[in-house]
């Protein structure tokens, strides 16, 4: 993850690639600002697909202290890392969720000192796995 000033917490950016539940105008807005802005951060292409499989980076990425992270629901980002053996610690992680927040609402919480630790409490169960975008009709 990119070096974040002392006591800052790390950033992460979810692109959420293939599952494709957050609006496109919204990650489009937040990646754009997040590279105009000198905040550091790390950008995957889809949580969902390191978690399937089990990708390493993920342990790096709960292990690195407090982060905040751009992606959808908080459960859901919970129970990927946790599917992964990746455990995010709850009282150091802040999920801000591009699915259901503006993109202004999402950088201004990124950019905010101030970590507002969200996940929810108590042991991750397979309802709290994210469900993908229903496909168009045909």
């Amino acid at each position: 993850m990119s070096q974040s000033p002392a006591g800052a917490p790390a950033v992460l950016y979810c692109h959420c690639q293939y599952a494709q539940v957050v609006p496109p105008e919204v990650k489009a807005a937040v990646l754009k600002q997040l590279c105009a802005s000198n905040l550091p951060f790390e950008a995957v292409p889809d949580l969902c697909e390191l978690s399937a499989r089990r990708d390493p980076s993920l342990k790096r990425l709960a292990a690195a202290g407090p982060v905040k992270i751009a992606a959808c629901f908080p459960r859901a980002v919970k129970w990927l890392f946790a599917a992964a053996n990746a455990p995010l610690p709850l009282g150091a992680t802040e999920v801000v969720n591009m699915r259901n927040q503006s993109a202004a609402e999402v950088i201004a919480a990124l950019q905010s000192a101030e970590l507002t630790p969200n996940l929810p409490a108590g042991k991750v169960t397979v309802a709290d796995a994210p469900v993908p975008a229903a496909l168009p009709a045909s």
